[in-house]
């Protein structure tokens, strides 16, 4: 197994090119790199891919804010006769 999931705040900007450059890694057909914070991976989507799409708000009576959130996540499987086949590869910078 081997999951990346990292959280920072980022203008929407920043946000918008993240994804426009990861969309461009997709539409080329080969490896995915995600880059979050400092770590790393390349990722190799396999057809068919799955993709969910989330718009969620979560609000309690008596809060003053309500929480949101959109969530994307593409979905894929791919051959693995072994655990370690079927782990991601994380590289953090510095090693």
């Amino acid at each position: 197994m081997g999951e990346l999931e990292t959280e920072e705040q980022r203008t929407r900007s920043e946000i918008a090119s993240y994804l426009r450059e990861l969309a461009d890694q997709l539409d080329s057909g080969g490896d995915v790199a995600l880059e979050l914070g400092e770590q790393r991976v390349k990722l190799d989507p396999t057809e068919p891919v799955t993709f969910k799409l989330e718009g969620e708000s979560d609000w309690s009576e008596g809060d003053t804010e309500a929480k949101q959130s959109i969530e994307f996540e593409l979905v894929w499987w791919r051959e693995a006769q072994s655990q370690e086949e079927g782990s991601l590869d994380i590289v953090t910078e510095g090693e």
